[in-house]
């Protein structure tokens, strides 16, 4: 009896690890995209020429909620140190113009008709301060979004053992496993986040 216990038991964990390796690579798959959009905000942070990257994390409100620019706007580059958005609904150049101004990018948008024309600054060491408090927003938000992933992966992992499908035992691995991801990642954050400082303060 003893040994056919033991074999179920075997049975389980083999089951286990299949489950704990899927659920793994989900919580990887989506820390993976938390770490692809941080580098796209990084991109938009150019301390150079003006590039149509630099807008492209902004949000507007409209419609009821906050969208991309890029959703009620192109953007385009007129000149090295110029940027213009070409609002689509004439009702949100405002929107557009505030958006732009808040976005912590240390911009100062002017609309013109259903234009708004963004002059890129010249980059002073105020500019670079400002590029790096953005920098570390969006990290920020970066490392919330891993943490949320973890969120619900350990939810994900007290559910199936509720369910009775997982002991504590398990639930104790796979909870170290997640919260070892987590760590890896946060920690590809502040590495990004240390790259992009030391380009915007390079002179």
């Amino acid at each position: 009896m003893a040994v056919g216990h033991g074999r179920l038991r075997n049975v389980g964990r083999a089951k286990v690890s299949v489950d704990q390796k899927s659920l793994l690579a989900d919580i990887t798959r989506r820390m993976e995209g938390a770490l692809e959009s941080l580098r796209r905000d990084f991109a938009g942070l150019r301390s150079g020429r003006a590039s149509p990257a630099l807008l492209e994390p902004v949000r507007v409100e409209a419609y009821g909620g906050e969208v991309p620019l890029t959703q009620v706007g192109s953007i385009a580059v007129p000149e090295a140190r110029m940027l213009t958005v070409q609002v689509w609904d004439r009702s949100l150049v405002g929107a557009v113009e505030r958006a732009i101004r808040d976005s912590g990018l240390g911009l100062n948008p002017a609309a013109d008709g259903q234009t708004v024309r963004v002059p890129i600054p010249q980059l002073t060491e105020e500019r670079r301060n400002e590029l790096a408090r953005a920098a570390g927003k969006y990290a920020e938000n970066g490392k919330i979004a891993v943490r949320g992933v973890r969120r619900d992966g350990m939810e994900q992992t007290r559910g199936q053992e509720k369910k009775g499908e997982i002991s504590q035992d398990d639930v104790k691995v796979w909870s170290d496993a997640i919260q070892k991801l987590t760590d890896q990642y946060v920690k590809r954050v502040d590495e990004l986040l240390a790259e992009k400082e030391r380009e915007i303060k390079q002179v």
